[in-house]
């Protein structure tokens, strides 16, 4: 008899619903080894997180079937349990983007993904304290950030990762900037920006792309990245080379790794925290929480 325990929690609106067929499959690839296997599905933003914060310490692996926003519910419900009963956490991405499981280099097709945590290999990862609430992999403000949050689940569904970009393209003309001065680490930047993100990922919501070798994923330490209001059409044509080439010159895009980063902004600012709306903010503080989360990979 399975002497452990694992919740599965499904969101099954997640992308294009494709969780549900084959959902009968992930249970028995999930159920076959050591572990009885018990199921919740969400039925409203914050059930993932309820399940994990009420549920969570009963269990030996918490596996989340959703989007990157379910993901981020469920690593929220974690932190809110002792470190010593925080259970591991499974994820089978079935949202529209997945681009926390994109940069960990985690299966996307759904039973693939089963398999690997049925394997239950799993490592220490950090997560991302904003304030009171937390992230897996970015928060940002800026420059296409709303799009994420702002478009529509159905336009999501059909056209996917390109949704947000085509949602974008509306205001690439009236870009506006945020005035702002951030302290990371003993150093301070100040100015206008049109883009800001702190991730611990490849990718910052969709809209900036990291290298590889830019990121460690358990190193204590977030990706800082912050991009300059251009004054002329030639700043603006550097910062498009130093986005696409991921070569950054510290003058005009700025990169650098931090423990811990202070924003303050001119004006109540938008952020988007996991590809999700994060509120508007005018102080926060934001921390990294190394290896907070034990994560099947």
């Amino acid at each position: 008899m399975p002497d452990k325990k694992m919740l599965l929690i499904v969101n099954p609106t997640s992308g294009q619903k494709k969780i549900l067929p084959q959902l009968p499959t992930v249970f028995k690839i999930l159920s076959a080894g050591e572990h009885d296997l018990y199921l919740k599905f969400t039925s409203a933003r914050g059930d993932a997180t309820e399940y994990v914060r009420t549920l969570g310490a009963d269990f030996d692996t918490v596996v989340c079937a959703g989007g990157d926003g379910t993901l981020n519910e469920c690593v929220t419900g974690l932190m809110a349990l002792p470190p010593d009963r925080r259970p591991k956490i499974g994820y089978i991405p079935c949202g529209s983007t997945n681009d926390f499981a994109a940069s960990l280099k985690l299966p996307t097709e759904i039973l693939a993904a089963a398999e690997r945590i049925a394997a239950g290999n799993s490592k220490r990862l950090d997560v991302g304290a904003f304030g009171d609430r937390y992230f897996t992999y970015t928060a940002s403000f800026g420059a296409f950030t709303e799009s994420s949050y702002n478009t529509p689940q159905s336009l999501k569904n059909v056209l996917g990762h390109l949704a947000y970009i085509l949602d974008g393209i509306k205001s690439i003309t009236s870009i506006r900037y945020t005035e702002l001065s951030v302290s990371s680490d003993g150093d301070t930047l100040s100015g206008k920006y049109i883009f800001g993100g702190i991730c611990n990922s490849t990718s910052m919501g969709g809209v900036m792309k990291l290298k590889g070798d830019q990121v460690d994923f358990s190193d204590g330490l977030f990706e800082l990245l912050l991009i300059r209001y251009p004054r002329s059409a030639a700043e603006l044509a550097r910062i498009i080379q130093a986005v696409t080439t991921c070569t950054f010159d510290g003058d005009l895009v700025s990169f650098r790794h931090c423990r811990e980063a202070q924003f303050t902004m001119k004006e109540p600012t938008p952020w988007t925290i996991d590809g999700e709306f994060g509120g508007r903010v005018e102080e926060i503080c934001v921390k990294n929480l190394p290896g907070a989360m034990d994560m099947i990979l």
